[in-house]
């Protein structure tokens, strides 16, 4: 099995296609006007209308309403980052920060609310992890 991507469900395709393009610096790839992907050398991140949820049931997602999910980003200096989404984010979940498991991180939420962590690993234990 191979994760390949995550996606987000939203009733503002457009605004959150073109957020994400800002911060990430990927261009999308628009499928149709409720669907486009911004892919990455490691995985996807899908951004799609609430109006695609018809093709799988009735309320099985709800725009928005993210509260257990974080959004994982590795980026080469996440202070660089920090200091290029200044421009971009006027609020900040956590400044740049050391966490106990080795990686720098930067928490920001994008414009639904779903939580973003751009993070960079700093321990040797958390490099090696993503050296493969």
């Amino acid at each position: 099995m191979n994760f390949v991507s995550i996606r987000v469900i939203t009733d503002d395709v457009k605004r959150l296609v073109h957020f994400y393009e800002q911060v990430t610096g990927l261009s999308a790839k628009w499928s149709t006007d409720d669907f486009a992907e911004l892919v990455s050398p490691s995985s996807i991140l899908a951004i799609a209308s609430t109006r695609t949820m018809e093709l799988f049931g009735a309320n099985a997602a709800h725009p928005a309403d993210n509260h257990t999910v974080i959004i994982e980003f590795r980026v080469n200096d996440v202070d660089q980052e920090y200091e290029k989404l200044k421009t971009i984010i006027s609020e900040f979940v956590k400044e740049p920060t050391t966490m106990p498991w080795g990686n720098r991180s930067l928490l920001f939420r994008d414009p639904d609310g779903n939580l973003i962590n751009f993070f960079t690993p700093t321990s040797t234990d958390a490099i090696q992890k993503y050296e493969r």
